[in-house]
């Protein structure tokens, strides 16, 4: 059996000849951190020994966060099978009632992944209304299958792979009037909306919209669908899930991302115990029509419940506090400089907006990338991620919005730590004024 350290020493390698060339390639060019070996006290650390905070959100708990990574050795170390062949699975079981507990949604469906638990709810909506058409918002971002790419932003990510699913269609964001008018046929099967959309730009649902959005659902009996894969789990620090203070609650909610503790794959789709039955229960056979094989294993239950018992009360106030302070640092550090647009987002789901530097040298035409995945966009976020990469910190730009890099920090990140980072994007702002 081959060592940890041979692996790493070759696997790199591997990766860009077996896996994905594209993706190896669009790291290299980027210079972003790829040899990294290890992960200690919750930074990433590379093969030169250079340590990075990762922003990219999934590692809420830190990376190999110790209480997790002990409930799995403990787990291994029984007998217990990780796989139950009847789809009842006890881990699974006592996972739900603990969600239930935490969010009030007696019925859940596990899987491995954001896009197959979206999925899950356009079925499941479909089944239970029995109408054609699903809703979407424009700037969306809910996954890489047919029936998520389908609500999915216009551009590279959605256009290559049509035609897309049958009724689905996509409303502007935030516009009342328009919503109104898509639901008055009453042919809508559900809405799928993010509470705060993360690739589309760190754009907050704006509260008259949540309010229509809620009353209209409700009026035209059209199941509202909330997905929470980036702001569920504490991140926008409203609680477990970012839509608890909306007016009425969604009928359906998809989590994923957080909920395995940033070791092992894990998405939940969680609705009520008597929409779920008034779907599926005429024929008990059809309650396995979007059956997953490995989405409910053993063994990401237990990282799951091992994440729900560090997301406490207080680190989720602590979210909503720091990442109030971190807006506001932001906003003071950087307001006065020409590329400075703003700071959006809630809790410790933020992003910058900045504008394009004038000067033609810096544009991915003059660096001779005129293809149409990037045609059009804006190299400013691309190239502060660069350049805050040698400060230690690894930032990635919205997919639908190459004007903002998004930041979804751990939540146990130090106060220290994000006031070296206001620093760096500051320095680092001022270094690409000085290009122009």
């Amino acid at each position: 059996m081959e060592s940890h350290d041979d692996i790493l020493r070759a696997g790199f390698d591997e990766y860009r000849e077996f896996v994905n060339p594209l993706i190896a390639q669009r790291a290299a060019l980027a210079g972003e951190p790829i040899k990294i070996v290890a992960a200690r006290d919750g930074l990433l650390r590379d093969v030169e020994g250079h340590e990075f905070e990762d922003f990219h959100g999934t590692q809420a708990f830190d990376h190999r966060n110790p209480t997790i990574t002990a409930a799995i050795r403990e787990y291994l170390s029984t007998s217990a099978p990780s796989w139950y062949p009847s789809r009842v699975n006890p881990y699974a079981g006592r996972l739900a009632r603990r969600l239930y507990e935490r969010t009030g949604y007696d019925n859940a469906f596990f899987g491995c992944t954001g896009s197959d638990a979206i999925e899950a709810a356009l079925k499941f909506a479909r089944m239970l209304t029995r109408r054609p058409r699903i809703l979407g918002l424009e700037g969306a971002y809910h996954g890489c299958t047919f029936g998520s790419v389908s609500l999915m932003a216009k551009g590279y990510l959605r256009d290559p792979f049509g035609p897309f699913v049958q009724g689905t269609e996509s409303v502007p964001f935030g516009d009342v009037d328009a919503l109104a008018a898509a639901l008055a046929p009453g042919d809508v099967a559900c809405v799928v909306v993010e509470p705060v959309q993360g690739e589309g730009g760190v754009r907050a649902l704006p509260e008259p919209f949540i309010e229509a959005l809620c009353e209209l659902t409700q009026k035209h009996g059209t199941l509202l669908v909330a997905d929470e894969v980036q702001t569920g789990m504490g991140r926008t620090g409203r609680g477990v899930l970012a839509t608890e203070r909306w007016p009425r609650r969604p009928d359906v909610v998809v989590m994923a991302k957080q909920l395995g503790g940033g070791i092992m794959p894990l998405s939940v789709m969680l609705t009520r115990r008597e929409l779920f039955l008034k779907a599926y229960g005429d024929d008990f056979a059809s309650g396995e029509s979007h059956n997953n094989t490995l989405g409910t294993t053993a063994i990401s239950c237990v990282a799951a419940l091992a994440a729900l018992e560090l997301l406490t009360p207080e680190r989720i106030t602590r979210n909503q506090e720091l990442g109030a302070w971190l807006k506001e640092s932001l906003r003071d550090a950087l307001t006065g400089s020409p590329l400075f647009r703003e700071v959006r987002g809630v809790g410790m789901m933020m992003g910058v907006a900045l504008e394009p530097p004038d000067h033609p040298w810096v544009s991915f035409e003059h660096l001779g990338f005129e293809t149409s995945g990037v045609h059009g966009q804006s190299l400013i976020s691309p190239l502060m991620c660069h350049r805050l990469y040698r400060r230690g910190f690894f930032c990635f730009t919205c997919g639908h919005d190459w004007s903002l890099f998004r930041l979804q920090p751990r939540f146990d990140i130090p106060k220290e730590t994000l006031e070296r980072f206001v620093l760096a994007v500051k320095d680092e702002l001022a270094f690409i004024e000085g290009l122009q």
